[in-house]
């Protein structure tokens, strides 16, 4: 099963599943596709938009459980 860390890269979480910017999205994240975003951890990106780097990754590990 992937896992994923905070710490990780949003071009990290992208290449890793095509499903996780919609999970992005949903939250707020809007600018997934933005080329600078690429760069910036999931950590840095929460901080930017105001949330919590925490429950993010919980949920992208969530759906990541539910594909196996």
């Amino acid at each position: 099963m992937a896992k994923i860390s905070k710490d990780m890269t949003i071009g990290e979480l992208i290449r890793l599943d095509q499903n996780i910017p919609a999970i992005l999205m949903r939250s707020g994240m809007h600018c997934v596709g933005c080329p600078s975003s690429q760069s910036e951890t999931l950590e840095e990106a929460a901080m930017v938009h105001g949330m919590d780097a925490n429950v993010l990754e919980q949920q992208i590990n969530d759906f990541l459980a539910g594909q196996n």
